[in-house]
């Protein structure tokens, strides 16, 4: 009769054990729920950020690859008028040398000269308009008072041929006066070969480009200010040569079927 409650009793504590047991058990389980939870979320943070990485290198290189295939295109442009015009020097150096050994060419002499300097004159008249009254200056000079006779003046022709030569290999630059909508101001030019006339105001704020479809100025967005200051230091030997992204004067298809 009196073990009946110890026995009783014992049982009430096994069962406040299991019951103390298994809210442990549940509690453990909740929280790694919780941390699996974080974890998920950590995990799809992470690759948003990486989904992110791998669409900005996706434009980034889809960007170089564009400006390489603009470059090239420019190379091939500039190397094909460069061939054009330094086979029109040989042609022009073949007809220097004839003049001193055919006599029957000195007759043509003065039909020579008028070609010369009528292609002449179409070429810088077609061409970008960088120092254009100075170079048509050149070509149009007339025979001075000691009588310059017409093989000397084929001969100026055939040096103001080698100047508008040197323009498609240099990068020049110059302050001058420019005229635009009305308006005359003081700039600073830039010119990059035959393929590139830009200009730029003394305080950088302002600049365009010469579109020579248009036969006008463009203006400049900031981005391309920049390069033309660059361009310009570049110019002026104040930095060492760098690549410069900036829009063309004239259009690839221009360079390849123009002829001087």
């Amino acid at each position: 009769m009196l073990n009946r409650p110890f026995f009783a009793l014992r049982g009430w504590w096994l069962a406040g054990v299991l019951t103390s047991g298994a809210l442990m058990a549940s509690e453990q389980a909740v929280a790694q729920a919780a941390e699996s939870v974080e974890a998920q979320q950590t995990q799809a943070a992470l690759q948003e950020q990486i989904d992110a990485a791998d669409e900005q290198t996706r434009e980034q290189l889809e960007e170089l690859r564009r400006l390489e295939r603009e470059t090239r295109q420019m190379e091939a442009g500039n190397a094909s008028l460069t061939g054009r015009l330094a086979e029109e020097a040989e042609r022009q150096q073949r007809l220097a040398t004839a003049l001193d050994t055919l006599e029957e060419t000195r007759a043509a002499l003065p039909v020579i000269e008028q070609n010369m300097s009528a292609q002449l004159n179409q070429w810088i008249e077609r061409d970008l308009p960088f120092l254009r009254e100075e170079r048509l200056a050149r070509v149009e000079r007339q025979p001075d008072e000691q009588g310059e006779n017409t093989i000397e003046r084929i001969n100026g022709l055939l040096e103001a041929w080698r100047v508008e030569l040197d323009y498609g290999r240099e990068m020049d630059s110059w302050r001058g006066r420019l005229s635009q909508d009305g308006r005359e101001r003081e700039v600073d030019f830039l010119r990059v070969g035959r393929i590139g006339f830009y200009y730029l105001t003394p305080d950088g704020r302002e600049g365009g480009v010469w579109r020579a479809e248009n036969g006008a100025w463009q203006p400049l967005d900031d981005e391309y200010l920049r390069e033309v200051r660059s361009g310009l230091r570049m110019a002026d030997d104040q930095r060492a040569p760098d690549l410069l992204t900036l829009p063309l004067s004239i259009s690839v298809n221009d360079l390849q079927g123009e002829q001087p």
